[in-house]
């Protein structure tokens, strides 16, 4: 009886804390719906007397929306696939291959992870002008990914080294090349690891605001965390029902990534923790 009341008081204070967390979204989401009189109604009520999809179609035709969309995506896939590509190749050096420097190579990459971000803003800035990249695409994903890449090695390192070495010397005993183990046996193993670094990846480059704030002052090449607040807040107004309604277009697509790639999220974070 008294672990059941348990379980019910650990059921109910979980439910509460998701209510919790939720309840912003859900009124981001009922006033994306609402129309105008009645998001700045005396008598603010949860739900919509009558919904409409108005902001929706304004944010998408009258606005600039769709074009920052379409560069956050760019450069949240381009850092993905560039942090990615790199990760994997360095996590299995540092993994699998003994040399002199490595332990040192892996307390770097541990120490650029901890090293805050924002205190590169300044030279990676000096740097873009330098090289001509200022006000481009390229620049936000090299920023992006001077500060994604060590945690992604770090985490692929780990997950790499919790695989057993053996399954790789039997490729080898039966044939197999080092590159051919490395893509047909390996990286199988390594795929839950690798969609989590992948996902935290993109995840953070599509939400990044600082960097793009500093780097980017192109209208034409604004991702959508800086264009949508250039576009819709000022010193003078806020279009809240645009706002709102971006905000829910804005996360989407991370819901659906999500939703579809949750399993892989957790089965990568959890096996990469077995052995470091």
């Amino acid at each position: 009886m008294k672990g059941r009341l348990a379980r019910w008081g650990w059921s109910l204070f979980a439910w509460g804390l998701i209510l919790l967390v939720a309840a912003p979204l859900v009124w981001m989401v009922a006033t994306s719906l609402k129309p105008e009189d009645e998001v700045f109604s005396l008598e603010p009520a949860l739900l919509p007397e009558e919904p409409t999809l108005e902001h929706y179609a304004t944010l998408l035709t009258e606005t600039g929306f769709a074009g920052y969309f379409a560069n956050s995506a760019t450069i949240a896939t381009a850092t993905t696939v560039v942090v990615v590509g790199l990760a994997v190749l360095g996590a299995f050096s540092l993994a699998r291959f003994r040399y002199r420097g490595r332990e040192t190579i892996a307390s770097a990459v541990l120490l650029c992870y901890m090293l805050p971000s924002v205190v590169l803003i300044i030279p990676l800035y000096l740097m873009m002008v330098k090289l001509g990249l200022a006000n481009t695409i390229a620049s936000l994903v090299i920023a992006y990914t001077s500060f994604a890449l060590p945690y992604a090695l770090w985490l692929l390192r780990t997950f790499m080294a919790a695989i057993p070495a053996e399954i790789e010397q039997a490729a080898l005993i039966d044939g197999a090349s080092r590159m051919g183990a490395f893509f047909d046996v390996l990286l199988p193993q390594a795929l839950p690891g690798i969609i989590s670094t992948a996902l935290f990846t993109f995840i953070l480059a599509w939400n990044e605001y600082l960097f793009a704030l500093v780097l980017v002052n192109a209208d034409d090449v604004r991702p959508l965390t800086t264009g949508v607040m250039t576009m819709l807040v000022s010193g003078f107004n806020i279009e809240w029902s645009l706002l709102m309604a971006a905000s829910v277009m804005m996360s989407v697509p991370l819901i659906i990534i999500l939703a579809f790639l949750q399993g892989y999220l957790v089965k990568g974070f959890g096996a990469g923790a077995v052995k470091g």
